[in-house]
């Protein structure tokens, strides 16, 4: 690949790149992201392969069809969208390609049966677009994932990928600042801190040497956006990261990836290497006199990591520990030189506000959250995956249109957001503005964008407990709040699970949080009452049963509990004794069947599989 030295000569060649384009031909955008091939897109792209070679059809290999990132509709994986009809087709198999090919490529029929059915209607839609999860959604980090190749730097460039640095190149480091800081763009790994501000901080500090460094480690159970975005589109992240670091006037960059994330680290190091061969880092970046390069560090999965401080001791082979916070990082950050650290979220939006200007992006979202925000939506919800929307929509839209609602005919209870530090949010709140103020407020965060669904089935007491448990084996246990607290508060929490509450453990739990809110050396630690905090706001009567009546009102606990079969509603089908694991349910064929409580281990398994719904938990 021969290097590009100017901006006239990128401009050529993206027009060299878009001759070799054939718009009228049909092409096949195959989804590579992690959930898709685990499911099988590696076989379903051979096929697809095979089969247009085979049939010897006007589709270029090279161009015409492509590996994409992810889709983000991951439940329905492997995804294939077929351009320029706008098809998406879900849970493709191999053996579905022939037909997929000689009906929609070949000729300009549909496969029904692979097509998005609304769970609603039951109509069905064959349009990407108009797919309720798709059609509500405003992409702007992930614009790209989902139609181009990741691990091809001209898909990216044909995109206009890299004009927006050509555009900084020839603006004056302060002008870059003034403009992310007009656009309002708050940090989106989960403090939500002005980038603009934190750029303009680092650059005033007299030095010699500056960093910058992408956040991409991405911990909460069940969040994967960034970890989408290294893997479908790592050139928007390296763009971002050029463009602040010209801001600041830094000549070196990290980017710091989950070692659990093997996908991610292969593309973004392509992608690496890609950019410094054509030009875009390393020396004189085009044609310029700016440097800036860029590596890789692998973190070993620890969730305090993400903590600014503790990952920057983890780029400079120490322990992963957070610092006081009185030591600011765009001061003495990474090797103790000024640094800015943004997650890789609030990367790739910088290119999009560099390109279409401030004024652009700050007219979406609200009044203090400005632009859109990527959320991982997870849990009893039926339409799960990635989504990206506007800052300001309503919980209730996140998940009715976009999520289509709870799973079957069950109740919704409540949402969890900003990940294991975040609040439980209940449904008289479902119509609340998610922004970083509105969620605060209610007890929550923003957090990097982790959404979980919980239905009326879910324990609330049980959440906190699972919350806190987690929290409390990812503590680094530097500060005695994080050392001491957290596992007293998981304490009283199994005690309440498991039928030994007393009175004045709620309290006990609230002095705990606010030990923890105001005394803990990090932000896990000052974040970690929200899911006790929140749960005891809006669902302290489920405490209180726990507590008073030694009931769990979900059926979850289990020491709380007791299986029974419901002798009217019974058929004696017998199915619930041949399934049961101690073989403690008796009765005759087509007669009532009776639970032995003693012998139950109350495994829940033969109110799972009764067809008549019999089993009653009380």
């Amino acid at each position: 690949m021969q290097a590009i030295t100017s901006i006239q000569a990128l401009d050529a060649y993206r027009e060299k790149i878009r001759s070799k384009q054939k718009q009228d031909l049909p092409s096949v955008l195959v989804c590579f992201g992690t959930g898709c091939l685990a499911n099988g897109a590696r076989d379903v792209a051979e096929a697809f392969k095979q089969e247009i070679t085979a049939q010897g059809l006007k589709i270029d290999l090279d161009v015409g069809f492509k590996t994409t990132g992810c889709h983000g509709y991951c439940e329905n994986g492997p995804l294939v969208a077929l351009r320029p009809r706008d098809i998406l087709y879900l849970k493709v198999k191999p053996e579905d390609v022939a037909e997929i090919v000689e009906k929609s490529i070949k000729n300009e029929e549909l496969v029904e049966r692979l097509l998005y059915k609304d769970i609603k209607t039951q109509d069905v839609i064959a349009q990407y677009k108009a797919i309720p999860f798709y059609k509500h959604q405003k992409r702007i980090a992930l614009k790209n994932i989902g139609n181009i190749d990741p691990t091809s730097i001209d898909d990216y460039i044909l995109q206009g990928g890299y004009s927006a640095l050509t555009k900084a190149l020839g603006m004056d480091p302060d002008e870059i600042i003034a403009e992310i800081e007009a656009s309002g763009l708050r940090g989106r790994g989960g403090g939500g801190f002005p980038t603009g501000r934190k750029w303009r901080s680092c650059k005033a500090v007299e030095s010699d040497v500056r960093y910058v460094i992408c956040n991409g480690d991405e911990g909460d159970p069940g969040a994967f956006m960034d970890r989408s975005t290294m893997e479908g589109d790592p050139h928007s992240v390296i763009e971002g990261m050029i463009i602040g670091a010209c801001a600041v006037e830094a000549f070196q960059g990290y980017v710091y990836v989950r070692d659990e994330y093997p996908l991610a680290v292969k593309n973004m190091q392509s992608a690496i290497d890609a950019a410094r061969e054509i030009g875009f880092l390393g020396k004189g970046i085009l044609g310029s006199d700016f440097d800036f390069d860029i590596k890789i560090s692998r973190g070993g999965g620890a969730f305090v990591c993400g903590e600014s401080s503790a990952l920057m001791r983890s780029i400079e082979g120490k322990v992963g520990e957070p610092r006081a916070k009185y030591i600011r990082s765009v001061e003495k950050g990474l090797f103790d030189k000024p640094t800015v650290l943004n997650n890789v979220e609030t990367w790739a939006n910088v290119p999009e506000i560099i390109s279409k200007g401030a004024q652009w992006y700050a007219g979406l979202g609200t009044q203090g959250s400005k632009g859109t925000k990527v959320f991982s939506l997870v849990g009893k919800v039926n339409n799960t995956g990635l989504v990206e929307v506007p800052m300001g929509i309503t919980l209730r839209e996140l998940v009715e249109e976009i999520g289509g609602g709870v799973i079957g005919s069950k109740k919704f209870k409540a949402v969890q957001t900003g990940g294991p530090s975040g609040g439980c949010i209940p449904e008289s709140l479902l119509d609340l503005s998610i922004d970083f103020d509105s969620l605060t407020e209610a007890g929550s965060m923003m957090g990097s964008g982790g959404i979980i669904v919980m239905d009326e089935d879910t324990c609330m007491v049980d959440v906190a407990k699972y919350f806190t448990s987690f929290l409390v084996e990812e503590s680094c246990g530097k500060c005695a709040p994080c050392r001491d607290g957290l596992p007293r508060m998981l304490h009283i929490l199994t005690e309440i699970t498991e039928g030994r509450g007393k009175e004045g453990d709620i309290e006990r739990l609230e002095e705990l949080c606010d030990v923890l809110s105001y005394g803990a050396l990090c932000g896990l630690g000052t974040s970690a009452a929200n899911p006790v905090l929140s749960t005891i706001r809006y669902f302290r009567e489920e405490y209180e049963a726990h507590i008073r009546d030694k009931k769990c009102p979900a059926g979850v606990c289990k020491e709380l509990i007791t299986y029974r079969i419901d002798a009217e509603a019974c058929t004696g089908c017998t199915a619930c004794a041949k399934r049961c694991p101690q073989e403690c349910i008796s009765g005759q064929r087509k007669e009532p069947h009776v639970i032995d409580t003693n012998r139950c281990i109350k495994c829940g398994v033969c109110k799972d599989i009764c067809p008549v719904d019999a089993v009653r938990v009380e």
